[in-house]
Formats: structure tokens, C-alpha cells, sequence
């Protein structure tokens, strides 16, 4: 029996994490975020039909430690002191439940939140318009900004849809 993955809900989420060590510093994120706990495998831009938004919570209690978990995860690293870390996912929702919409990831250096949730937002419509020649239903965005420290720790910076199947 061959069984499609195809996501029934989806969740957003982001963190940040500080450590001294640049691979810690991500894991600080997710823990942050509250994914610290799954297998994470990043795939692109699709939210399919009939997937439904809801929240943190709610996806998260359907999800198992190791778990192989499917996610559209937008990261951004560095240790310069006071460098500003965003990061954005958009979502462009179908005018039709039956249809697929879209998700964008983006990051940037030196942006706040509202430009990368901005700019994610204009991604995932742009991303959706060219593909069904209308505009889309609503389009959302999940930012996330920090500065790093003076003392130039290493800073992660994530915003993810994480589905559940």
C-alpha cells in the first residue's frame, strides 16, 4: 500500500538562540521555536489543498519526539555584535480550499521584522499569482528579528511552517 505524504495541518513558529557555538546557537532556535524535538527536513514552497492553519499547540500535540517532520523554515546566522538577524515566512492562501496555495521563506541582515514579513508576504503573492493569475485569497507572514550581542555569541534566527500528515 503506497501511502502519499501529503500535509493535513500546518503550524508557524519561530525562535532565536544565542550560544558561543554557531551549531548551538541553532539549536537554541528550535528549542525556541518549540521543533527542537523532531527531525527536521525542509521542503519547499507548497501549502497543499486542504490543509488546514492552526496552532502552535494544537500541531505540535500531534507531533512525536523523532519524528520525521516536514517544514518550510526560513534561517539566518552570524556572531558580528549588533548585527540585526530577520527572518520571514509568507503564506499565500488559495481563493479555493481545493487548490494549493504558497509559502515563502526569507531572510535578511540589517532588516526589521516588518520588512522581512512584508517582503515574505509579496513573495508568496507573487509566487501564487503567477501561477493561477489571480490574486490570492489572504496572504499572512510569521517574522522574527534580534540583534546579536556585544560580546559577539553566535545568533540563530528561524521562522518555520512546520506540517503534520
Amino acid at each position: 500500500m503506497i501511502t502519499k505524504l501529503i500535509p493535513r495541518k500546518v503550524f508557524f513558529t519561530s525562535g532565536v538562540g544565542t550560544h558561543p557555538e554557531n551549531l548551538e546557537s541553532f539549536e537554541v532556535a528550535l528549542r525556541d521555536a518549540g521543533i527542537e524535538k523532531f527531525n527536521l527536513v525542509t521542503v519547499s514552497s507548497i501549502l497543499p489543498p486542504n490543509c488546514e492553519i492552526v496552532s502552535k499547540e494544537e500541531g505540535l500535540a500531534e507531533l512525536s519526539p523523532g519524528e520525521i517532520v516536514f517544514c518550510v523554515m526560513s534561517r539566518i546566522s552570524s556572531n558580528e555584535p549588533r548585527r540585526t538577524l530577520s527572518t520571514s515566512v509568507g503564506c499565500a492562501l488559495p481563493q479555493s480550499i481545493n487548490r494549493h496555495g504558497y509559502i515563502s521563506e526569507y531572510h535578511a541582515y540589517g532588516e526589521t521584522a516588518q520588512d522581512v514579513g512584508e517582503h515574505s508576504e509579496k513573495l508568496a503573492r507573487s509566487m501564487y499569482s503567477t501561477w493561477t493569475n489571480e490574486s490570492p485569497l489572504k496572504t499572512l507572514s510569521f517574522p522574527r528579528s534580534s540583534s546579536v550581542d556585544e560580546r559577539g555569541d553566535w545568533m540563530t534566527v528561524i521562522s518555520a511552517a512546520v506540517f503534520t500528515i
